[in-house]
C-alpha cells in the first residue's frame, strides 16, 4: 500500500515531500539543540559536559551514517527513513523525563544515530531524483530546506521558553516531526542489486581510489571543526559570554539559520557553474573562522547578530559545494554508501572540535578556545587548497576533440 502511494506521487511534488522533510528533521534537531544544552546547564553540567552531550550525539551519528548508506542501497531510503523518525521521536520523548545530566547522553546518542540514518536517507533520496547538471540546485534546495529548520526550530524553542519550561519544551517540539511523514512515504524504495550484499569493501575502494577523495575529505573535517566547536557551545556561550536570556539564545540561533538558508540556493547556482569547488570552500573557513574569534571578544546581541550575518553565508555556499562534490563522487549503485561517507565525516568533524577544543574552552574561556579551533580549521582548509585536486563538474571531464583543420 505504501509502495502504491510512493509510485503515485509525481517526481516535483515527491521532491517537494522530501524537502518538507529535511526542514522538519532539522528543526526537531536545531531545537534540541537549544534546549538539551540549557537543560543540562540547569542540571549541573559543566562547560565539558555540554561539549561533550553534543559531540556524543554526532559521533553517534558518524558511526551510522555509513552503514546506513549502505542500507539505503539495498533496501531503500523510506524504511530507514521512517524508522530513522521514530528512533528520534523516542528519543525526544525520553530526554524530557529526564531529571539527570547522566542519562542525556544515552538519549544523545539514540538521537544521534537517528540523525545518521536520516542525512544518508534524505541526501541518497535527493541525489537520486535529479540529473548531475542540476546537482548543486538540488542541494541548494535541500539544504535551503535544512536551514529553515534550524531557522525556525531555535525560535520555536527559544520563544515558547517565555511561557513553558525547559522539559515541556523538549516535549513539545517532537511534534514538529509531523511534517516529516508525507516525506517518509514519498521516499524511493530504490534497491541497488550490485550482487555484493551488505560487504562494504568494494564500495568504499571505489570511493577511495577517485583523486579528488582526499582533499575533498581535508576540507570537510576543516569545514565541521570550526562550525561544530561554536555550534556546541553557542547557547551557554551566549548565555555566559554574550549575557543574553535564553529566549534571545534561541533568536540568534534562528537569525544565523536565517543567513544560512538564505544563501543555499545561490550558492547552489555558484557551485554548479564553479569549475573548481575548492576556492569557495577555503573562503569560507577562512571567513567563518574569523567570524569566530571575532565572536569569542564580543558581547550583547547586535554586534554578535552582525557577524554572524556576514560570516554565515559563506560557510553556507562552502557546504553546498562539498555536499556536490561528493554527489559527483558517487555512482548509481554506491550513491547511498557515497552520501553515508559523507555523513560519517560530517558528523565526526563535527564532534571532534567540541571534544579537542573543549578543555580549552573550559579552563581558558571561549576566546581561547575559538581562537585556536579556527586556526587549526584554516590551516587544514589550506592544506586541501595546496593539493590542487578539486573535482570539476561530470560534464566537463568528458574530452573535447580536436578542432577541425580550417575552423
Amino acid at each position: 500500500m505504501v509502495g502504491a502511494v510512493a509510485r503515485a506521487v509525481p517526481e516535483s511534488r515527491r521532491m517537494v515531500f522530501l524537502y518538507v522533510a529535511a526542514g522538519a528533521v532539522f528543526a526537531t534537531i536545531a531545537a534540541r539543540g537549544v534546549t538539551v544544552p540549557l537543560y543540562a546547564h540547569d542540571l549541573g553540567a559543566s562547560r565539558f559536559q555540554v561539549g561533550a552531550l553534543f559531540s556524543v550525539a554526532t559521533i553517534a551519528a558518524a558511526l551510522l551514517s555509513l552503514p546506513s548508506g549502505l542500507l539505503v542501497d539495498r533496501f531503500g531510503a523510506r524504511t530507514l527513513l521512517g524508522l530513522s523518525l521514530a528512533a528520534t521521536a523516542a528519543s525526544q520523548l525520553a530526554t524530557a523525563f529526564t531529571d539527570s545530566v547522566a542519562p542525556l547522553f544515552l538519549w544523545q546518542i539514540v538521537g544521534g544515530l537517528a540523525a545518521g540514518a536520516q542525512q544518508s536517507a534524505l541526501f541518497s533520496a535527493v541525489t537520486e531524483s535529479v540529473s548531475r547538471g542540476r546537482l548543486g540546485r538540488a542541494m541548494g534546495w535541500l539544504t535551503l530546506s535544512m536551514q529553515v529548520g534550524f531557522t525556525l526550530g531555535p525560535a520555536i524553542a527559544g520563544l515558547a521558553l517565555k511561557w513553558i519550561d525547559l522539559r515541556t519544551d523538549i516535549a513539545v517540539t517532537t511534534a514538529l516531526l509531523i511534517f516529516t511523514i508525507p516525506g517518509a512515504l514519498a521516499a524511493s524504495q530504490t534497491r541497488q542489486h550490485t550482487g555484493q550484499g551488505l560487504a562494504l569493501r568494494e564500495p568504499l575502494r571505489a570511493l577511495a581510489r577517485q583523486a579528488a577523495f582526499v582533499p575533498v575529505t581535508i576540507g570537510l573535517i576543516s569545514m565541521t571543526l570550526v562550525w561544530g566547536t561554536f555550534g556546541a557551545f553557542v547557547p551557554i556561550f551566549a548565555r555566559e559570554s554574550l549575557g543574553l536570556p535564553s529566549f534571545q539564545v534561541g533568536l540568534l540561533l534562528g537569525l544565523q539559520a536565517i543567513f544560512n538558508a538564505g544563501s543555499r540556493p545561490v550558492a547552489g547556482r555558484i557551485v554548479d557553474r564553479a569549475r573548481r569547488r575548492w576556492p569557495i570552500v577555503l573562503t569560507g573557513v577562512v571567513v567563518w573562522s574569523a567570524a569566530t574569534i571575532v565572536l569569542g571578544h564580543l558581547s550583547g546581541f547586535l554586534l554578535p547578530a552582525i557577524v554572524i550575518a556576514i560570516g554565515t553565508p559563506f560557510m553556507a555556499a562552502a557546504f553546498v559545494a562539498i555536499g556536490v562534490v561528493f554527489g559527483d563522487l558517487s555512482g548509481a549503485s554506491t550513491r547511498g554508501v557515497t552520501m553515508g561517507m559523507y555523513g560519517t565525516v560530517l558528523f565526526l568533524g563535527l564532534s571532534a572540535g567540541p571534544l579537542i577544543f573543549g578543555p580549552i574552552v573550559q579552563g581558558y574561556g571561549y576566546a581561547a578556545g575559538f581562537t585556536l579551533c579556527a586556526a587549526v580549521a584554516v590551516a587544514l582548509a589550506l592544506v586541501m587548497a595546496a593539493m590542487q585536486v578539486e573535482p570539476l563538474r561530470r560534464r566537463s571531464e568528458v574530452p573535447v576533440p580536436p578542432p577541425a583543420p580550417g575552423t
